[in-house]
């Protein structure tokens, strides 16, 4: 299994992004699918979780009300789309997938298969 994350680049502060995450190799059913960003110094950090099994989405506080996870079973990709952007949304984000998840939201160290990063940038 393979994960492309793309759509990183750089923002203006109120702004907007998406970025996608395109598996290949096997399809999302019943899979979980996290986003999370990392900054350099700092532990990565979950910001957005979605069950494929019935679409339940959980988000952190950082980002509710701002963030949208979703995904396109036609493609075998998952988005997330980035609005109202602030400056301390830079960081670099990583996709991953938990083929068999047995919570919600699934902590960090039980994603099974990990996509390579693309950077957001958000200018003020």
């Amino acid at each position: 299994v393979q994960l492309q994350a793309c759509g990183g680049g750089l923002a203006q502060s109120g702004g907007s992004l998406r970025l996608s995450c395109a598996v290949s190799g096997d399809t999302l059913d019943g899979y979980a699918i996290g986003w999370f960003r990392q900054t350099p110094g700092k532990e990565r950090e979950g910001i957005s979780c979605l069950s494929s099994s019935d679409g339940t989405t959980w988000y952190s506080d950082s980002v509710k009300g701002r963030f949208t996870i979703s995904l396109d079973n036609a493609k075998n990709t998952v988005y997330l789309q980035m609005n109202s952007l602030k400056t301390e949304d830079t960081a670099v984000y990583y996709c991953a997938i938990d083929v068999i998840p047995n919570q919600f939201p699934v902590p960090l160290y039980q994603y099974d298969y990990w996509g390579q990063g693309t950077q957001v940038t958000v200018s003020s």
